[in-house]
């Protein structure tokens, strides 16, 4: 019996065990997902500016709701301006001051997410 003497190829199917960086190509949401110092550094500063804009409602509703106390004591006979002040005057600065947070967090969010997507 003659024996074939030429070589056969085999053909290996399956994901790559290595895949190359393209050289330029940059991936944020990779950075992120590996926790690296660059990663580390996009998620500490979506964490600083949500952190800015809290502090910055925080801020405002001390100086809108802080010197309420000082009023109150200053005119201790208006127990209906008193309500009237808390029920009705502070509801709208209250819920237009929690809109403001919202849509800046989210904006914020959204701005993150547009830096970290591919491109």
């Amino acid at each position: 019996m003659p024996q074939d003497h030429t070589e056969r190829r085999v053909v290996v199917t399956g994901p790559p065990r290595r895949t190359r960086r393209a050289s330029g190509y940059y991936r944020p949401r990779t950075e992120i997902d590996e926790q690296t110092t660059l990663g580390h550094t996009y998620v500490r500063s979506l964490m600083r500016t949500q952190l800015r804009a809290a502090l910055t409602v925080f801020v405002i509703l001390g100086l809108l709701v802080g010197p309420l106390p000082l009023l109150f004591a200053a005119m201790p006979d208006a127990r209906r301006l008193e309500w009237a002040v808390l029920g009705f005057g502070l509801y709208a600065p209250l819920v237009l001051l929690a809109r403001w947070y919202v849509r800046r967090a989210e904006r914020n969010e959204r701005d993150f997410v547009r830096l970290v997507e591919d491109r």
